[in-house]
């Protein structure tokens, strides 16, 4: 979508697609605009607290549902009880163009309906452990959008946290797409990549992950 000479798509394993600079430099910058507002209101972003009582290392902020150890909600439960704000139609329909180019499959896209988004900004010292994605009802594919710092993404099997993984370098504009057999494969950030990100974003430092998912729920 974005450069001036496109970038091959690679896939990492079935259903899982990495699409670099989907995103270009004006994209980027409206989706931190955007991402800027949704961490202020109605809802702040926060450091999910995790049943052990230990706090995430990445700050969230919720669209559409809520997301908390392990469930979704309409309120933020663990986070002053206010209503989240709504998944806006226009980044929905991102999602299903998104689906259309990993996938090479307009059908595909057109059938994707997400109704959730979790927003994470990542400081220079924040990861991501390995993680299925699995709170959710429906097997539909998840999509991540990247901005800013970039990061090395560790995409595994869905068996085990362990080998066999595969480290993807996903940079400002990337996009990264599973679903089908990798739809719950182990996945996480071990390290962002400080100082990598272009300013020209509006993000001077730090990486933003948007995640469009398909709760399945009413």
């Amino acid at each position: 979508m974005s450069a001036l000479f496109p970038l091959p798509l690679r896939q990492v394993a079935p259903g899982a697609v990495h699409v670099p600079g989907w995103l270009d430099l004006d994209q980027q910058r409206e989706l931190v605009a955007a991402c800027r507002g949704w961490a202020v209101a109605p809802v702040p972003m926060r450091a999910t607290r995790m049943p052990d009582g230990k706090h995430m290392s990445v700050r969230t902020v919720c669209l559409g549902w809520h997301w908390s150890p392990y469930r979704y909600t309409r309120t933020a439960v663990d986070a002053g009880g206010g209503q989240v704000a709504e998944l806006p139609a226009w980044l929905a329909e991102l999602g299903r163009r998104a689906v259309t180019d990993a996938y090479q499959d307009r059908a595909a896209g057109d059938a994707y309906a997400p109704d959730a988004a979790l927003v994470n900004f990542y400081d220079d010292a924040a990861h991501m452990g390995l993680h299925q994605d699995k709170d959710e009802r429906s097997l539909a594919p998840v999509v991540s959008l990247s901005l800013g710092d970039s990061c090395v993404f560790r995409f595994g099997n869905t068996e085990n946290r362990g080998r066999p993984y595969t480290d993807v370098e996903l940079a400002s504009g990337d996009l990264f797409v599973f679903g089908g057999a990798s739809r719950l494969a182990y996945h996480g950030v071990p390290r962002v990549r400080p100082g990598t990100g272009d300013p020209a974003i509006g993000l001077p430092r730090g990486r933003l992950n948007i995640t469009l998912r398909t709760t399945g729920l009413d």
